[in-house]
């Protein structure tokens, strides 16, 4: 697996660069905004993910460790592959995907060309907390949505612990995002007991 490379840029062009290494001249895919950050004739570094397919060796380059590891982690994701993973990285940062996934913000993520809103529903539900490793560790720490807030409250005044809460709110917004449902559009009390009875399950 090559993981990283250096050496000079030999062509550049929207999506992809021609990088020199020992004599050889090496195709690397990246995005537009990479392509604008590097120049013609100079040495540069990419941290990279080869992807092999029967017919095709795939090298894709990126700045930085974060960027590489979010195209990574997004292609865990069911129905999303290398070319969508591109549009997610050159259209966010980790800190963006990673608020607008805790901000459960489908409209922000379906603008990605070829993402769409069913795509960004899948998003939010599969990698629901796992973005803490992105960023060297700097995850995105800002409010919850204010229903959350509420609705975590109600139940743990309900004598559910915060981590029961959160767990039963995370299982309630799959169910509703299974149905195509977006929880911030549901009554609040009507999120409470959809809650209730999952924390219910749960406990058994």
């Amino acid at each position: 697996m090559i993981s990283i490379l250096t050496g000079t840029i030999r062509s550049i062009s929207t999506d992809r660069a021609v990088v020199e290494v020992g004599g050889f001249g090496l195709s690397v895919i990246i995005t537009p905004s990479t392509s604008s950050q590097i120049t013609l004739g100079t040495q540069q570094q990419f941290f990279t993910s080869l992807v092999v397919r029967e017919d095709s060796l795939t090298l894709f380059g990126f700045l930085s460790e974060e960027a590489k590891a979010l195209f990574e982690l997004v292609q865990t994701v069911s129905g999303i592959g290398p070319k969508v993973a591109m549009s997610i990285v050159g259209a966010m940062s980790p800190e963006d995907l990673a608020r607008a996934i805790s901000q459960e913000e489908i409209s922000v993520i379906e603008k990605v060309p070829g993402i769409g809103r069913k795509g960004a529903q899948r998003l939010i539900l599969e990698l629901k907390g796992k973005l803490n490793d992105l960023s060297q560790g700097q995850t995105y720490n800002g409010h919850q949505p204010a229903w959350r807030e509420k609705l975590s409250s109600g139940l743990t005044s309900l004598g559910f612990s915060p981590k029961e809460a959160d767990g039963a709110i995370t299982d309630v917004v799959a169910q509703l995002l299974t149905d195509g449902v977006e929880a911030s559009t549901v009554d609040l009390s009507e999120l409470l007991k959809l809650a209730l009875a999952s924390g219910k399950n749960s406990r058994g």
